[in-house]
């Protein structure tokens, strides 16, 4: 009657595993897990009363072998569908729980359509009241179960009898369940860590103390983390595992962490521990989505040929949050799947590859589960992009969305809003950004641009000079700012001024970008214009006129005989030492191989004036240009040439 191999006895392994129960009300889970682990899980006095169990129970067991074994057991009646939702997010194989007197009944259909749609890939069947089935009930109840599971990861499972009141078959089960722990695949630790709070509760002596299954990642004692959604950052105090107080806590371990900094009544089922400041919570996302056939039989909210017009009401399940919002198909059924995007009234954090299951409020109902894809995906694009889009990220390698994420955005993405995105720390993102020869990170911006983004930015740049040059034939060409500004929004200016050294054809003098190709065509009265405003200055030598006075004196817009004036300082015929106050260039020069001759002198203001008969108007604006050009260092009331 037992199905699957035994495992070896003896065999050493040393494996953590999370096993929940699922199964009807009334069918020996809690009695089980009694049996196996001697620790009674029903905890609360209402389930002591009732005889059912109510809301989560946790047990462990530490196997001669050194395998670590928790369970979290659920409850089975419908009406507490929620809280066994919350248990089996977090669970790496379930023990599949059906009384041999009872066989199959329509919580058993329903926790194991929970647990297919969830993604669980291993488990153990357990038929339990074993001595209580007469006849060939027993075997009919097997029959059931395997009629319930053809197909499906619980297929080839370990099927074993069990009697909790007897002991038959436990020692059985409990190979069985060791072989479970031994071939399940280990959580990551590399991750950023997340631990969804399934209890909050106060310890004397202690202050608050969360538990919940580390789904990634480390946590450390003494280290800080934040909660989710309140956005507290509180600190590590201690940290237990199965009972055991430890310096950190790995993924896949069962997790009782006490904080400080937080109230225990600030943090419920439903929360969450994480890095600070390593993810955005959402409101929106994303999904591939699986309607519960099975469960649902011919509803009408299931449909197979039409999208629905209108969103459903619905109840969003992940982890052990509960979040009420809306369900909006996109496309039709793709096998048995659609692409549909969820709305929630609260946020949440969910990242992609996150599983999920959608409950219907009134009447409740599971109609399905999935996929979290996105958690983040644009406002106004239209049904059929979306769903194009949608593929794309469901379907392709880290890489292949790392460049549909960075690709959409009109400035790339910083590594920061990668790893929100994606769900993986930055240590995994570099990686694949220098494998990919379409990516390139900008290291001191930390800023992930594609080969794409900066080929049309310098495309986008050729064109914008081109048009200016044509629109403005005596322009020198155009300000360096307002390239960025234009061009460049939301990007470091270090990224943009660095493209733009490096586009062909391009020439930056100083603050002016325009085509190396470009010269500037004057009309004959600019040109006699230009040429006015270069003499006044050349003739006014160590006294220049002022501004105003200069522009006036040419027969031309005062707006275009200013940009005539900025166009003879950027070519550096002109000299601005601030405002409005200009010198030639010419005067400049000849002041500066005068002092050059007189390297090491130290001078005062007035010694200067006497010198070069240079008004103090003048002379301490010019001092003071040169000591910017390092011809000269002031030293106290003195200046010395350098």
């Amino acid at each position: 009657m037992i199905k699957g191999t035994p495992m070896t006895a003896g065999k050493s392994v040393s494996n953590s595993i999370v096993i929940g129960t699922a199964g009807h009300i009334d069918h020996g889970k809690t009695s089980l897990v009694r049996a196996l682990t001697g620790i009674d899980t029903d905890r609360l006095a209402e389930e002591k009363k009732r005889g059912i169990s109510i809301d989560l129970g946790f047990a462990h067991w530490h196997a001669d072998d050194g395998s670590r074994l928790s369970f979290i057991d659920v409850p089975g009646h419908e009406r507490f569908v929620k809280n066994m939702l919350a248990g089996a997010s977090g669970i790496d194989a379930v023990l599949f729980v059906v009384a041999a007197d009872a066989g199959v009944q329509p919580q058993t259909e329903e926790h194991f359509e929970i647990c297919r749609l969830l993604g669980i890939r291993s488990g153990v069947i357990a038929i339990t009241k074993a001595d209580l089935a007469q006849g060939d009930r027993l075997a009919e109840t097997v029959m059931s179960v395997e009629a319930l599971v053809a197909g499906s990861f619980l297929q080839s499972a370990p099927l074993i009898p069990v009697s909790a009141k007897t002991g038959a078959g436990l020692d059985g089960l409990r190979r069985a369940l060791l072989r479970t722990a031994a071939e399940a695949a280990a959580r990551d630790a590399d991750l950023i860590p997340r631990l969804w709070v399934d209890r909050s509760f106060p310890k004397q002596g202690f202050g608050t103390v969360v538990t919940g299954t580390l789904l990634s990642g480390r946590l450390k004692v003494g280290e800080s983390v934040e909660v989710l959604p309140s956005r507290k950052q509180v600190r590590i105090r201690g940290l237990q595992v199965h009972g055991a107080a430890v310096e950190e806590a790995t993924a896949g371990n069962r997790t009782a962490v006490n904080i400080a900094g937080i109230e225990h009544a600030e943090i419920a089922r439903g929360f969450v521990l994480t890095r600070p400041g390593a993810f955005e919570m959402t409101q929106r996302l994303d999904v591939s989505f699986e309607w519960a056939e099975r469960l649902m039989a011919a509803s009408a909210a299931a449909p197979r040929e039409a999208i629905p017009r209108q969103r459903m009401a619905i109840q969003l399940h992940t982890g052990t949050a509960e979040v009420d919002g809306t369900l909006k198909v996109l496309s039709q059924h793709e096998g048995k799947r659609v692409l549909a995007r969820v709305f929630l009234r609260q946020p949440i954090l969910v990242l992609p590859g996150d599983r999920f299951i959608l409950r219907q409020p009134s009447p409740a109902r599971t109609l399905g589960g999935g996929v979290v894809v996105d958690v983040q995906p644009p406002f106004r694009v239209s049904r059929e992009k979306a769903v194009a889009r949608l593929r794309k990220l469901a379907a392709g390698p880290l890489e292949q969305r790392l460049l549909l994420y960075v690709a959409e955005s009109a400035s790339g993405r910083t590594l920061l809003e990668s790893v929100r995105l994606l769900g993986v720390p930055a240590e995994r993102l570099l990686p694949a950004i220098e494998a990919d020869r379409n990516l390139w990170l900008a290291k001191t911006e930390g800023r992930v641009l594609s080969n794409q983004w900066a080929a049309a930015k310098q495309t986008a740049l050729v064109a914008a000079l081109q048009e200016h040059h044509r629109e403005h034939p005596s322009s020198a060409g155009i300000a360096l700012a307002q390239l960025r500004e234009r061009l460049f929004p939301g990007i470091e200016a270090s990224i943009a001024d660095g493209l733009l050294k490096s586009t062909p054809g391009l020439a930056v003098r100083g603050e002016t970008v325009a085509l190396a190709s470009h010269s500037v065509a004057l009309a004959p009265r600019e040109e006699e214009a230009l040429a006015k405003i270069e003499y006044a200055y050349r003739a006014g030598g160590f006294s220049p006129p002022e501004l105003p006075t200069v522009l006036a004196t040419v027969t031309l817009d005062p707006k275009r005989a200013r940009d005539l004036l900025e166009s003879l300082v950027k070519a550096k015929r002109l000299v601005r030492l601030g405002g409005d106050l200009v010198f030639h260039a010419e005067s400049i020069e000849h002041l500066r191989k005068s002092l050059a001759s007189h390297k090491g002198r130290r001078f005062t203001v007035p010694e200067f004036k006497e010198w070069t008969r240079i008004s103090r108007k003048f002379a301490i604006p010019l001092l003071e240009h040169l000591d910017r050009e390092r011809i000269t260092r002031r030293d106290g009331d003195s200046r010395v040439v350098l």
